[in-house]
């Protein structure tokens, strides 16, 4: 009898584990894994058809209907793409155009009420990137639970491509923003699916770093987009100049020359082209610019134009950017970080306003130089973009806006990365024994470079092996994390044994919040907002 009893117990553990696996979604039954966490991944879900053949530069198709029971136990393959970033790590199949796929983290146990979603957009320059890295993985925010996805989107010239032809057959008269079109897409499947999964459709928050922050700035004033969701995380970037749009007619005459020199003059040479080769000429250097554009269908407008106006998604923004997005390099164009060398760049980008610049951006010593220009190389990089996005938000939308400075510097490397030395974006430099090292610089600024905060804010450092990862990284990603699942969940980061993160709305005093081993309120101070006052008037021209 006993043995009886314990086979049936066993039986029943084997069919509620395989019902809480098996989802049935609008396309088909699904069935994910069961991690060691004891959340449930599912990879690879199909969202659309594969953009190819005739279907390459076209909006997103929805997926077609599968029978029986599709395994989702391994991610689908990342989009085309160059290897243009040393911090990046694909677990994908491999390449193709066929790349339209997402992947879901569900907590193991569903609760009484709908869970929140997060939707997740890869960085990358919108030419790399895939939602398969670890550092993106959506297991950590599950446990808190929260359902977590990672999206992918077509990049480069597969995913923003426009030409007079593609205009003419579209039934929207325009032509690019594919890979925002394919982002769109995957929050209509999450609007259609997310209950299945034991989520609530009305309390979905979409995320990004990088092009991904920009893609969330982008969704949050598309028609298309800002109805589908009810938070929005921004981690550097926005699509505010100098990242703005260009105009449909500029993308099409740029769609035109990448064709001639392409050998390729008509829509249907295009489309015949090898996506290996295609991916091959599009990275040639001299290729006119090919990216996101005001198209009159995904944007109706720029977007800067959006929120002035108020239409953009009526949500709660957490949005920031790190303390040394890049380094100071990149405005001493090689040369030592001397007073003299400094006042000869600051003229060679401003002339005749170099006496303001040099005020708020100070370089008496070696030290404040590398300091202030590793500032204004970031400013002029992408936070100025990210802080006029948190300002226009603040100042029309009627909802709170929490800003924050991610300032922790990155800890030494692991015993595994000997011989390497810290690259851009969180990524490595490896010494090649046959090259002469390169002649050392002084030290960059430590803060957090472009993209290092991505394993803190979804509680995955454990996933990068690159890094001697210190019991002080562990307790800012503790801190962070819960800043993010709690505004995921509430619309406010704030709780339980957190400083107080105070919200900016309309006239409000501008505060933020500084992310370091010791988390701080701050207020903007005068010379702070005078950088992007300046800078403010430098783009408005």
């Amino acid at each position: 009898m006993k043995k009886f009893t314990l086979f049936v117990l066993v039986q029943l553990a084997v069919t509620l584990t395989m019902a809480q696996t098996l989802v049935k979604t609008d396309k088909g039954q699904v069935e994910g894994v069961t991690e060691k966490s004891g959340v449930i991944s599912f990879k690879g879900i199909p969202f659309a058809q594969p953009p190819i053949g005739d279907l390459r530069w076209k909006d997103p198709q929805p997926a077609n209907s599968w029978t029986g029971i599709r395994k989702c136990d391994a991610f689908g393959y990342n989009p085309m793409q160059k290897k243009v970033f040393g911090d990046m790590g694909f677990r994908t199949a491999g390449m193709s155009e066929d790349c339209l796929y997402l992947n879901v983290w569900v907590p193991v146990k569903k609760t009484k009420a709908k869970m929140p979603g997060l939707v997740y957009f890869y960085g990358g320059g919108f030419v790399a990137g895939d939602g398969s890295e670890r550092r993106y993985d959506g297991e950590s925010m599950a446990k808190r639970g929260i359902i977590t996805l990672t999206v992918n989107y077509r990049l480069g010239a597969f995913g923003f491509l426009a030409h007079p032809e593609l205009t003419k057959e579209s039934p929207h008269h325009t032509s690019g923003n594919y890979g925002l079109l394919d982002q769109n897409a995957a929050l209509r499947w999450v609007q259609a699916n997310i209950e299945a999964f034991g989520g609530d459709a009305k309390r979905v928050t979409i995320a990004g770093e990088s092009a991904g922050s920009m893609s969330v700035s982008a969704q949050m004033v598309s028609p298309l987009s800002k109805n589908l969701i009810n938070g929005a995380i921004g981690e550097s970037g926005a699509m505010f100049k100098p990242l703005a749009p260009q105009s449909l007619s500029v993308a099409e005459g740029n769609g035109v020359k990448f064709g001639e020199k392409a050998g390729a003059t008509t829509l249907a040479a295009l489309r015949a082209i090898p996506a290996n080769e295609l991916l091959e000429l599009a990275a040639k250097p001299g290729n006119p610019s090919i990216g996101f554009i005001v198209d009159g269908y995904f944007f109706t407008k720029n977007p800067s134009e959006s929120y002035s106006a108020g239409e953009e998604a009526k949500v709660p923004l957490l949005a920031g950017w790190n303390s040394a997005e890049i380094p100071y390099q990149a405005v001493m164009y090689g040369s030592a970080p001397t007073p003299e060398n400094y006042m000869k760049q600051l003229k060679m980008f401003y002339a005749d306003k170099v006496g303001e610049v040099a005020k708020l951006y100070p370089g008496t010593t070696e030290a404040e130089i590398i300091k202030s220009a590793t500032e204004l190389a970031s400013d002029r990089f992408i936070v100025y973009a990210t802080w006029k996005w948190t300002t226009a938000h603040a100042e029309t939308s009627g909802k709170p806006v929490y800003r924050y400075v991610f300032s922790k510097p990155k800890p030494p490397m692991s015993a595994k990365m000997a011989g390497a030395t810290p690259g851009l974006a969180g990524g490595m430099n490896k010494a090649d024994p046959a090259k002469p090292a390169a002649p050392k610089g002084p030290e960059p600024y430590a803060g957090a470079p472009h993209a290092f905060e991505i394993e803190y804010a979804m509680g995955n450092l454990a996933t990068n092996d690159s890094y001697a990862w210190t019991p002080d990284d562990y307790k800012v990603s503790e801190t962070m994390e819960t800043y993010f699942a709690n505004f995921i969940k509430t619309g406010n980061p704030n709780g339980a044994g957190l400083p107080k993160w105070t919200a900016n709305t309309k006239g409000s005093p501008v505060s933020f919040i500084n992310l370091n081993t010791t988390t701080i309120l701050e207020k903007e101070n005068a010379q702070l907002k005078g950088r992007y006052v300046f800078l403010d008037s430098q783009y408005s021209k």
